[in-house]
């Protein structure tokens, strides 16, 4: 269930009283923003292309796909009528456009059903979308997020998430998963608003923890 403004106001409540360095950030970054995304399934293809290049770079992918499929949403009908040299064109990878069809086809054949998903718990989602190649756990994780605004999420193995960690709570070295849980156990069940801050802190250089 996509979270309420209630709801996100009862857990900036809870993190601002379980944990004071939270409460720091979240007073310098200022409002929860954090907006789910209408379109799932143009969410996966977007998380798909944005694996292991720059933002930039991926948002140019998507701009060209977005040009080859208009008007309109990118769809599965779509993505499968697209011929690997207009794929290669958009500048998509052989891996990246074996991703997009595996996904394109099992939304369309509804292995993946996107349209129903969010009527399914947490680790359901992620056994259904992890499925399809190209997707794991970080990726199911981001669009529990991002698309369903599930609020209770914590992505340990996210980068960004360990370095602010590290930051934060003025750690020696990156933080493991055992590190990363500890930290993150008072701010359940609202872990997906203290990460959205933990990766806002990140735009605040000047920011340590206690």
């Amino acid at each position: 269930m996509k979270a309420t403004e209630i709801q996100v106001q009862d857990g900036l409540r809870h993190l601002r009283d379980t944990d004071p360095i939270l409460r720091e950030v979240i007073d310098r970054v200022g409002p929860f923003r954090l907006k789910p995304r209408a379109d799932r399934f143009g969410s996966l293809v977007r998380s798909i292309i944005s694996q292991q290049i720059s933002g930039s770079a991926a948002q140019s992918i998507r701009r060209r796909l977005e040009r080859l499929t208009a008007p309109g949403r990118i769809t599965p009908e779509k993505i499968l009528r697209l011929s690997p040299s207009a794929l290669r064109s958009a500048g998509l990878s052989g891996q990246k456009q074996t991703y997009l069809r595996d996904l394109a086809g099992k939304v369309q054949r509804s292995e993946v059903r996107l349209r129903s998903i969010a009527r399914c718990d947490d680790e359901a989602v992620i056994a259904e979308l992890i499925q399809v190649k190209g997707i794991g756990v970080w990726t199911a994780q981001m669009f529990l997020m991002f698309s369903l605004g599930r609020l209770d999420v914590f992505p340990h193995d996210d980068l960004g998430i360990r370095n602010a960690l590290r930051k934060l709570y003025s750690l020696p070295e990156l933080p493991d998963k055992q590190v990363s849980l500890r930290i993150a156990e008072p701010w359940r069940p609202y872990a997906t608003i203290a990460s959205w801050y933990c990766w806002r802190s990140l735009e605040l250089p000047d920011l340590k923890g206690g």
